[in-house]
């Protein structure tokens, strides 16, 4: 099975610190998909003003007396919670990546009958803005109505350009 991330409405490329706290500005921001436990590996960064960004992701998706489980590399297992990791990046001039917040796409937040279906037909699509009300990255989980997730065929390429773009550990 794949998992296609489909986003739109990116915050842009800089964030001015904040008038009401103490928190800092950010610049050149760039947003990707995170490597099970590898937080440096960033699956084909996009930047903050992009007009959209798409993921694709393989993983596996298994029948078990609960429910359809989700497993791959891109998949995030914490506490029996499985879910995708958007990081949110500011890159400086040398091109190190550095993380200031993740977005969690929640996948046990997916209604069963649509999972059930992904899984049959090869392909679970989450579409969602990447704004939050504040005019910043959408951070912290997402679950529905902030993501609406549906079922597709999966014999589709539904590559996104560069989907093989990995920014390495450090």
């Amino acid at each position: 099975m794949r998992i296609r991330i489909d986003a739109v409405d990116l915050p842009g490329r800089t964030r001015p610190a904040p008038a009401s706290t103490d928190g800092p500005a950010y610049a050149d921001i760039h947003v990707a998909v995170q490597r099970r436990d590898r937080p440096a590996e960033l699956l084909a960064p996009q930047p903050g003003d992009a007009a959209s960004a798409t993921w694709t992701l393989e993983c596996t998706a298994t029948a078990t007396p609960t429910g359809i489980e989700v497993t791959g590399p891109y998949v995030q297992d914490r506490l029996g919670r499985r879910f995708v990791y958007l990081s949110w990046c500011t890159v400086d001039d040398s091109g190190v990546f550095s993380m200031f917040r993740r977005t969690k796409l929640m996948l046990d937040a997916v209604p069963a009958d649509v999972l059930a279906a992904a899984a049959h037909h090869g392909l679970l699509v989450g579409r969602l803005g990447l704004t939050d009300a504040d005019g910043g990255p959408r951070y912290a989980r997402v679950e529905p109505p902030h993501v609406t997730w549906t079922a597709g065929p999966g014999d589709q390429d539904g590559l996104s350009p560069g989907h093989e773009d990995t920014i390495p550990p450090r």
